[in-house]
């Protein structure tokens, strides 16, 4: 009787000890990646800071340091999986002011360009969609979607952070480093793909498809 008790308690332990070995496992595996992925991080904010300082760029329209800075862009970068950067880049610009509008307008230009090229290569690569006898009407909402979600992102580019170059002519080389957030990107593609489509009189079932492609988004590379 004993015995089969002892070895009941036994098997008991066993079992304990399997399902808390587990958790205890995947925890491990966790902080190794979570180490590996903060020392990665480290490691790119050390590259960039080094890049800036070397090429001359200097932090303009704040007073905190570049570190400073820096730490808070990946901070708001890393917020959220979905987020990613953008940066607003002119040269040849005059003042501070000039810059930073003309480096605003590249930006939205750039992400507007990036939102239609998207949606036209997966229109183009969908064998649903039969371009061959609406061509027109797709090249025409390509130009409207563009145009529209030029005007809608403006809302959602936030600047992080604003560097400044110095050139010898006088002139200066400016960047802005935005954080896109997925989410209120998304928002705006799709009022763009609705007013695009209402422009153009997108037939209804194209517009019904195209939408799913918009609301997929994308990401710089």
């Amino acid at each position: 009787m004993k015995k089969s008790y002892l070895r009941v308690a036994v098997m008991a332990l066993v079992a304990v000890s399997m399902f808390t070995a587990v958790p205890q496992e995947v925890s491990a595996k966790e902080t190794k990646a979570e180490k590996q992925l903060q020392k990665a991080r480290d490691k790119q904010f050390k590259e960039r800071k080094k890049e800036f300082s070397k090429d001359g760029w200097k932090l303009t329209g704040s007073a905190k340091t570049i570190d400073v800075a820096l730490l808070e862009y990946y901070q708001k970068l890393n917020a959220n999986e979905g987020n990613y950067e953008i940066v607003g880049e002119v040269s040849a610009c005059q003042s501070i002011n000039v810059c930073k509008q003309a480096a605003f307008n590249n930006a939205v230009v750039q992400y507007a360009n990036n939102a239609s090229s998207y949606v036209k290569g997966r229109i183009t690569s969908d064998a649903n969609l039969d371009q061959t006898s609406g061509n027109g009407e797709f090249d025409n909402f390509y130009a409207a979607y563009e145009r529209a979600v030029g005007t809608e992102v403006k809302g959602v580019l936030q600047p992080s952070f604003s560097l400044v170059k110095e050139q010898k002519d006088g002139t200066k080389e400016y960047k802005v480093f935005y954080v896109i957030d997925e989410s209120s990107a998304s928002k705006a593609r799709m009022r763009a793909m609705e007013t695009a489509a209402k422009e153009t009189q997108l037939a209804q079932e194209h517009a019904n498809k195209i939408s799913e492609f918009v609301r997929a988004g994308f990401a710089e590379q």
